[in-house]
């Protein structure tokens, strides 16, 4: 007996030693975790990042709870021989739970979970409570039962209610600094099992925690100390959990404490509860009733506000001019706006029940069908739903027209129904605008009809699906409007151009597009191949677009156009080309446009078809231009001089001054080149440094006491150009020939094309004492005319009048008429081209007193003639 009290209370001994050990390694681990955890969360707080401010105050309380925490565990195995079973130990740890409670809801940046406090209050509630019951019910029970000092059990539940209060705001924040909140939270859940742990120690065995159970806890704290480190690295808020989680957890637990406690009645049959529990129950009850008294409060005030909501917005979409309404997945109209009315002209209660597609045009309503289905779809095609689109349609009105509309449908789920909300609106004058900028971008303004842009783009179009074929291009140029402007003014050529529209529209088969080029010029594209009766079958030939070309000549010309009460006689050129197969459009219109001006050259009223040699002769004028502008800055051009002579006396009276070019080693003959300088304008250059030119070698000579005249051709380009009267009165001016001396010849077809500005420039030179003679006489439309308007000095009897003397019986009659005409005109009489003796014999039996030719004398240079001055000898001498 000895031996054994004596064993038993050995081993009584070595337990309690094993017990106060195991005391002391928890809680020294627990005040060296608590401590480890307060320094970093304060020394967190202090060295915060900007833009975490809102988090220090959150991390201080946590650090406060954590030191209370450790001071409570410290003090405890002081506290365990003392006869309160709620030491002064428990109260610290129950004030270090309330604190990482307080700490861990902080953590959240803003409310997280719920719409109000109310609302967060009683989710908190009930999941409390219910946990509570929970753990009343599965451990707090039986040692409530066991338990002679129900206090024991103060701490586990206080910090149970904690962490259940605390946990739906750590878990649903969305703030950077929500691990620290879920690690408070981690904390508080171990303190309270480590609590509900030590309480249970307490009433079973009287004795302390095992070491495993009591580490727990400082796990957690050292986990909590980390947390503030790990929080700096993220910048960026955390995704939270869902909010159908966050909301449904308070009513899972409670349908679980619901479970558990009709189990715990049903095996414990009719033992009686703690008074607790029913309060509990009955107040969870309580609460869920409030709950959902509120939940259906607002919810009636959310759709009093989205019916609200939704009348503001058909009101406000009304008062912009639209239309809203209501159908199904189907196009059945379920509502209907008033505006209805004021656009389509329908009431509203006869819409209500039809179905959109009645009012919708057919080649429209495919694409309305599939946005509904698509708006519409079932949860299984999800993927493929939209949230809203845009369709355009046409609307039928009550007055049977169809108007643009552009429509605006969106999803507007109503009372479990999907329904669909379309926001229509009257697109018609935005339509309207549209194709009249269309048509002003592809249009004419003057005649209405199509532009260049609108036939550049047709031609490709056409060319890409037939590859050529029988189409072509003809090209229409109005010959003499340029001076229709000038005569009329712009208003009037504008009006003309109109009239001319009209004429070749009437020409031009319907199926063909004629537009305006641009100017004076217009344009046919012949799809078919031709137009007229016979363009109809798609067998016309090259014959029948010529065809067409001859009547678009004679559609101008046929009759006179009336403008501003007078007859203005226009005639046309007339180009055409054929397309060949992968011809580019742009080749194409240039072929036509080059046939044109190749008609034009040659006098006009004309169709010319193109051929490649045309082509050929552009590009060589063109190259030809370039020749010349360089020419003219090198210096590479001559003047020569054809002397004038008396008939009578075999003197020289006068030079006329020729243009030379030599083109390296080559001489360029003037009918070469000075078409060309005339249509690039580089003939008025040329011409001012001719005229500088003679008038000085005129004048040297002039001052070597030889009386003598210069005569110098004027083109029509030179004649119009800017300050010509000013250059001529200038070259006069810096040479000292006298105006007397100088003759400037003109051609009468320049008198008809531009009589009017001609004849004002050319009297202003008369004015300074130039002397005017008309070249060429006899060839020109109206010679009689304008000797008579024009002040003449002199006309000169063009070489195929006199090249007919002596063989031509006709010729000389017209030769004598026209010298008698200058006679009696009191003007001088030249006759161009003598190169036979008799010519010259029969001229002055005619009395003719001037003439040139080659007969007389050829061109010369400069030194020539100075050789024939020093000589005094006449060329008719040096001939004879």
């Amino acid at each position: 007996m000895t031996a054994a009290a004596g064993l038993g209370a050995a081993g009584l001994a070595a337990a309690l030693l094993a017990d106060a050990s195991t005391t002391a390694v928890t809680a020294v681990a627990g005040v060296v975790a608590g401590l480890i955890a307060a320094v970093s969360l304060l020394a967190g707080a202090v060295r915060i990042a900007p833009g975490w401010r809102h988090q220090s105050a959150a991390w201080r309380w946590l650090a406060s709870g954590t030191a209370a925490w450790a001071a409570g565990v410290g003090v405890r195995p002081l506290a365990e021989g003392t006869p309160f079973m709620l030491t002064f130990a428990d109260v610290l740890l129950v004030v270090g739970a309330v604190l990482l409670a307080v700490g861990s809801g902080r953590t959240a940046r803003r409310r997280a979970y719920g719409r109000s406090l109310l609302h967060y209050a009683t989710s908190a509630y009930i999941s409390a409570a219910s946990l509570f019951a929970i753990a009343w019910v599965v451990l707090l029970a039986p040692l409530y039962a066991r338990s002679d000092e129900p206090s024991t059990l103060v701490s586990p539940v206080v910090c149970l209610l904690a962490a259940c209060a605390v946990a739906p705001a750590a878990l649903a924040s969305r703030s950077a600094g929500r691990r620290v909140g879920i690690a408070g939270l981690a904390a508080l859940t171990a303190i309270t099992l480590q609590e509900i742990a030590t309480a249970m120690a307490r009433v079973t065995t009287g004795g302390a925690l095992s070491l495993a159970a009591g580490l727990v806890a400082p796990l957690a704290f050292l986990l909590l100390a980390a947390a503030p480190w790990a929080s700096r690295a993220r910048t960026r808020p955390v995704r939270a959990p869902s909010s159908v989680i966050v909301e449904g957890a308070p009513l899972v637990l409670a349908a679980v404490a619901a479970v558990v406690l009709v189990v715990h009645v049903i095996a414990k049959g009719s033992e009686r509860p703690v008074a607790v529990l029913p309060f509990v129950v009955a107040s969870v009850v309580v609460v869920l009733l409030a709950k959902v008294f509120v939940l259906a409060v607002e919810t009636a005030s959310m759709r009093g506000g989205l019916d609200s909501s939704e009348r503001r917005l058909i009101h406000l979409a009304e008062s912009a001019g639209d239309l809203v309404l209501v159908c199904d997945h189907d196009g059945v109209m379920r509502e209907m706006g008033a505006g209805v009315e004021a656009l389509y002209g329908y009431p509203p209660r006869e819409l209500v029940g039809r179905s959109i597609f009645d009012y919708v045009h057919a080649e429209d309503a495919p694409g309305i069908q599939a946005a509904l289905k698509t708006l519409t779809a079932d949860d299984d095609l999800a993927l493929e739903r939209q949230s809203a689109c845009r369709v355009a349609c046409r609307v039928r009105a009550a007055d049977g027209t169809w108007r643009p509309a552009e429509s605006v449908a969106t999803r507007h789920p109503s009372e479990g129904e999907d329904l669909v909300l379309i926001s229509t609106r009257d697109v018609s004058d935005q339509v309207a605008l549209r194709n009249q900028v269309a048509h002003l971008t592809f249009h004419d303004g003057v005649t209405g009809l199509p532009n260049r842009a609108y036939f550049e783009e047709r031609t490709r179009e056409v060319l890409a699906r037939r590859g050529g074929g029988t189409t072509a291009v003809v090209f229409i140029d109005l010959d003499g409007f340029t001076g229709v402007n000038d005569s009329v003014g712009h208003a009037g050529g504008d009006y003309l151009l109109s009239q001319a529209a009209r004429r070749l529209r009437a020409a031009v088969h319907s199926d063909d597009t004629l537009a305006r080029w641009g100017g004076d010029e217009f344009a046919v594209l012949l799809e078919s191949g031709g137009s007229g009766p016979s363009a109809g079958s798609g067998t016309a030939d090259a014959q029948s677009a010529i065809d067409l070309a001859e009547r678009l000549v004679r559609a101008v010309s046929s009759e006179p156009f009336r403008v501003a009460d007078r007859d203005i006689a226009l005639t046309a050129s007339v180009g055409v080309a054929f397309a060949e197969d992968g011809v580019p459009a742009g080749d194409l219109i240039r072929n036509a446009d080059v046939a044109t001006t190749r008609a034009k050259e040659l006098g006009g009223r004309r169709v010319e078809v193109f051929a490649a040699h045309m082509h050929a002769d552009v590009v060589r004028r063109l190259e030809l231009a370039a020749d010349l502008q360089r020419a003219l800055l090198a210096g590479q051009f001559a003047v020569e001089y054809q002397p004038v002579v008396d008939l009578s006396t075999s003197r020289v009276t006068a030079v006329e001054a020729l243009v030379r070019w030599s083109r390296g080693n080559t001489l360029v003959p003037p009918q070469q080149f000075l078409g060309a300088a005339e249509d690039t304008g580089l003939i008025v250059p040329l011409s001012e440094w001719i005229l500088g030119e003679a008038c000085r070698e005129v004048a040297a000579w002039r001052a070597s006491s030889w009386d003598i005249g210069l005569s110098l051709n004027l083109s029509s380009r030179q004649i119009t150009a800017p300050r010509f009267v000013e250059t001529v009165e200038a070259a006069l001016a810096e040479s000292g020939l006298p105006a007397s001396a100088l003759t400037l010849e003109v051609i009468e077809e320049m008198l008809v094309e531009d009589a009017d500005e001609i004849v004002s420039r050319l009297s202003e030179l008369r004015a300074l004492g130039v002397r005017l003679a008309i070249d060429d006489f006899g060839t020109g439309y109206a010679s009689l005319a304008f000797l008579r308007q024009l002040p003449v000095d002199m006309i000169k009897i063009d070489p195929s009048f006199v090249s007919g003397l002596g063989r031509d019986e006709t010729l000389t009659l017209l030769t004598r008429t026209i010298v008698r005409l200058g006679h009696d005109l009191g003007l001088i009489v030249v006759a161009e081209g003598i190169e036979r003796p008799e010519q010259l014999e029969l001229l002055r039996e005619m009395g003719c007193t001037r003439g040139q030719g080659y007969l007389v004398a050829r061109p010369m240079a400069a030194r020539g003639v100075d050789s024939l001055m020093r000589t005094s000898l006449s060329p008719l001498q040096e001939t004879a």
